[in-house]
């Protein structure tokens, strides 16, 4: 239950965002978008944080978040690369 209801408060908080800027739901493709990647690079901004916290490089704590794991997903030829390292 306590996601839906985290997902609820954010939505909320989104669409007073939106109508402070003046844009209808559902925003054109560009906004959305945009918005898109900034919900994606604001989950990551907890776990690198807790990391730097942690005393960690800001390299070593971005790796070690899974960032750009989580970010792009797998990416093009993850498959190859895996092959020439085995």
């Amino acid at each position: 239950m306590k996601p839906y209801l985290l997902s609820l408060g954010a939505g909320l908080l989104v669409g007073a965002v939106y109508s402070l800027m003046g844009v209808r739901s559902p925003a054109p493709p560009v906004i959305a978008l945009v918005g898109l990647l900034g919900i994606l690079l604001g989950e990551q901004v907890v776990p690198v944080a807790r990391r730097l916290l942690e005393g960690h490089s800001p390299s070593a704590a971005v790796s070690q978040a899974g960032c750009a794991r989580h970010l792009f997903g797998r990416l093009p030829g993850h498959d190859a690369i895996a092959r020439d390292h085995t």
